[in-house]
């Protein structure tokens, strides 16, 4: 259970995030049903790929922005007492003078949402009021609501009025407000017998076309008086109550859009599914049902308030990407479809989101790339345009594949409007390709390795080989004019062009992705080889050109320890404890220093890790591998030199930092390293970046926490030749148990006790499973055995 017990107006819109319940399809923010949209609450409703395009002006210039939609407001309810000996009371809502008693629990297990209030008036009347909120998720395109109204000390009617609300906007964001909200258009509304309600209504640009039907029904059974605006539809109803007479609402909704497969009218089928649905009692134990076959394949067990945040995480990240994204054409949204943060855009967050679902649920992580690779034509297009070759993948995707990144920004201390250039952030491609080759890897899907995912993978190769410039005094190449992790730094102080040169992470992963092309090129079968060398015009003489790439791409170095771009030893060092005592949070310290006419282009300061991301993403037998085949040295004391000198220097404004530095640690068996990861941990449910969890969960981070435990403190990677397992000893957590999917073998138990780990493979398929220990040592586990193992 997850449960907020008093009613704190300024934290409302955080509970409705933390809150939300969904299905994979669609999500519906955790709000108050009685409140519309205004300064506490913010109703909200996404579906999964539907974007809308608009222009705004700002700052006398015209800009484009592609937002994921809120859509119409299914839940809204109106209620009022109408007592047998007086006048008819005020509307109730939590902001009430009348509230007494406010509790909401969000009860992970059954993915069940329940809000209880008790209202009381000077004359000691009282109304309790309970909602239970569901968002199937066995029937994707259905959710339901059910309200149970009490009273005590009174007897007369409540007047319910049931909303279906038409004319919402994107509003949840402060700093976009002043943008173009309003997505929605040609409004139609009406009522079918039965006490149906319907509404549809199409976005702007491209004109996807949805349709709500919401089918009411009342306890005990009552007329409605139906009114349509055009833009929404109102059922009311008077329900007779008293003390031991209860009465309820059911609402139960249907949602479909010309986004569904196979393509059909949008409300024929939510008319159709609407008469499918059974009463709420059978939805719900349906809904329950299919929540409990997921914990069952993707639950992950540890004792204590670390284990109850982060099944929280796990409840979120499963409502977000469900076994039913495997059927939809959609990417991992940054900040989940909890709300309007970051527009619903699709970043690099799936580099912490697929190492899961590779091990839980490889149907959606497969889903998830194909989303990438239907995107292809569009990054080769950016490539073209850039003047480059292969493919070049944008920082924030949506829809169609092509770059959505902002232009402007506003830093909302200063109030002033700001270039954004962070869409020179060219190393998502690396990422892209690095889950491609990972999924594979886990999954031993070769299928789509040798397909798919080879032409994912090969075109990132091939634009890194033609951005990288040979510089002949260095007698190395170069990759110039770009933006690394850390974000802040968009330019050298005082340049007039925007980038900076030889980002550390950016040319190291490249690097990878070169070394990995000619693996895959190695291994491909002749035949498709062959057949991809001809699609994608490949010669001898480029593939030798990737070989010379990736040994000779530049890496800076300064004080022996690697910089995180070429010059960064050469910024200012910034008073850290003076800001702190001024500022208190310099999480953002971007936005102070802007504020204050100065700019952090000027200082060895990072918002988040940076050239630390690659401790994230290899291990430091490999982190030297890599370095040695680029003709670096990289032992263990200079990496070590290297953590120690970027982590002094980073503000944390990103909820991904913490998770970074705690994993990087504990790989280390740091001191701070429980610090950083309980920091992670916190990130969303004590909101530490400063209200930004209630725009939107941040779903990279809580997928991070996830894959902390199961891959971090175990060591585990699964890899052609086994399970290979290599714990680190975290005292904050030192046992936990998770289940499996590894190359075929569906339910393999991993538990984590002190000093000792165990694997156990189920007795079907008949196959065993090697398991892999530093050293190389290598054990045998048999179908329908356990096994230590003490590293």
């Amino acid at each position: 259970m997850w449960r907020y017990d008093r009613y704190e107006p300024e934290r409302e819109q955080l509970v409705e995030a933390l809150c939300t319940l969904g299905n994979g399809r669609f999500a519906t923010r955790g709000s108050a049903p009685e409140c519309p949209a205004g300064a506490a609450h913010y109703p909200g409703t996404y579906l999964a790929g539907c974007y809308d395009r608009r222009t705004s002006a700002v700052a006398g210039e015209r800009v484009e922005n592609e937002d994921l939609v809120n859509l119409p407001n299914w839940t809204l309810l109106r209620y009022r007492c109408l007592p047998d000996d007086g006048p008819p009371g005020d509307w109730l809502t939590p902001d009430s003078e009348q509230l007494r008693h406010y509790d909401v629990q969000l009860d992970l297990h059954g993915g069940v949402l329940t809000r209880s209030m008790l209202f009381r008036d000077a004359r000691g009347r009282g109304l309790r009021v309970g909602h239970t909120r569901i968002v199937h998720m066995g029937d994707a395109h259905l959710a339901a609501q059910r309200t149970t109204f009490r009273a005590y000390g009174w007897s007369g009617a409540v007047e319910v009025a049931c909303v279906l609300d038409g004319a919402v906007t994107n509003a949840g964001v402060e700093r976009y407000r002043h943008l173009e909200k309003r997505h929605l258009t040609r409004h139609r509304t009406g009522f079918d017998p039965g006490g149906v309600a319907w509404l549809t209504c199409r976005t702007t640009d491209p004109g996807i076309r949805i349709a709500l039907a919401v089918r009411t029904a009342t306890h005990p059974v009552r007329p409605a008086w139906e009114a349509a605006t055009g833009v929404d539809t109102v059922q009311t109803y008077h329900l007779p109550i008293g003390p031991g007479r209860a009465a309820s609402v059911v609402k139960t909704l249907a949602l479909r859009t010309s986004l569904d497969r196979p393509a059909d009218d949008p409300l024929a089928a939510a008319r159709d599914d609407l008469a499918r649905a059974p009463a709420f009692p059978r939805l719900l134990s349906a809904h329950q049902a299919a929540w409990r076959r997921l914990w069952e394949q993707g639950g992950l067990d540890v004792p204590g308030e670390a284990g109850r945040i982060l099944r929280l995480h796990l409840f979120h990240l499963l409502q977000t990407l469900s076994p039913h994204t495997a059927d939809l054409d959609v990417g991992v949204p940054a900040r989940g479809l909890h709300g309007e943060a970051y527009r619903g855009h699709v970043f690099w967050d799936e580099l912490f989101v697929l190492p899961y679902f590779s091990l839980h649920f490889p149907e959606v992580a497969r889903s998830l790339l194909m989303y990438r690779h239907r995107r292809l034509p569009a990054a080769r297009e950016a490539a073209r345009r850039a003047g480059a070759t292969g493919a070049m993948y944008p920082w924030q995707s949506a829809s169609s594949g092509r770059e959505e990144t902002q232009e402007l920004h506003l830093n909302p201390r200063s109030g002033r409007w700001l270039p954004d250039f962070s869409r020179l952030q060219r190393h998502v491609g690396s990422a892209v390709a690095y889950n491609v080759w990972r999924y594979a890897q886990t999954t031993g899907d070769l299928g789509f390795l040798h397909s798919a995912g080879a032409e994912i993978l090969l075109e990132v190769a091939r634009h890194w080989a033609g951005t990288a410039a040979f510089d002949p005094e260095l007698e190395r190449y170069r990759i110039r004019g770009v933006v690394g992790p850390d974000e802040y730094h968009d330019a050298y102080p005082d340049a007039t062009t925007p980038g900076i040169d030889d980002n550390a992470y950016t040319n190291v992963t490249a690097a990878w992705v070169l070394a990995r092309g000619l693996d895959l090129l190695a291994e491909l079968p002749g035949a498709r080889r062959r057949e991809l060398g001809e699609r994608l015009s490949l010669d001898d003489g480029e593939i030798d050109r990737w070989e010379d790439v990736s040994r000779r791409l530049h890496v800076p170095f300064h004080h022996g320890v690697v910089s995180q771009f070429e010059g960064y030893g050469n910024l200012a060092e910034l008073d850290w404890e003076a800001y702190r005592a001024r500022y208190g949070d310099i999480r953002r310290l971007d936005r102070i220093l802007e504020a204050e006419g100065d700019t952090v282009n000027r200082y060895q300061a990072s918002k988040q890790a940076d050239t630390l991301m690659l401790g994230h993403l290899f291990r430091p037998a490999e982190l030297s591998a890599l370095f040695t085949r680029l003709g670096y040295a990289l032992d263990d004391e200079a990496w070590r030199a290297t953590v120690a000198y970027h982590l002094s220097r980073t503000s944390h404004g990103s909820t991904l930092s913490s998770l970074v530095h705690g994993w990087i640690l504990a790989r280390q068996q740091g001191a701070d390293a429980w610090r950083y990861c309980e920091e992670a941990l916190l990130a969303d449910v004590a909101d530490v970046q400063g209200g930004t969890t209630g725009e939107g969960i941040h779903l990279g981070a809580m997928a991070g926490t996830v894959d902390l435990v199961e891959r971090g403190i175990t060591g585990l990677e699964a890899g052609r030749d086994g399970l290979r397992v290599d714990p680190v000893a975290l005292a904050a957590m030192p046992r936990f148990a998770f289940t499996i999917c590894f190359r075929g073998h569906r339910g393999v138990r991993v538990r984590m006790l002190p000093g000792r780990l165990s694997v156990r493979v189920p007795a079907s398929p008949r196959t065993p499973l090697v398991v892999v220990l530093p050293g190389d040592r290598r054990y045998t586990v048999r179908p329908g055995e356990e096994r230590w193992f003490r590293p």
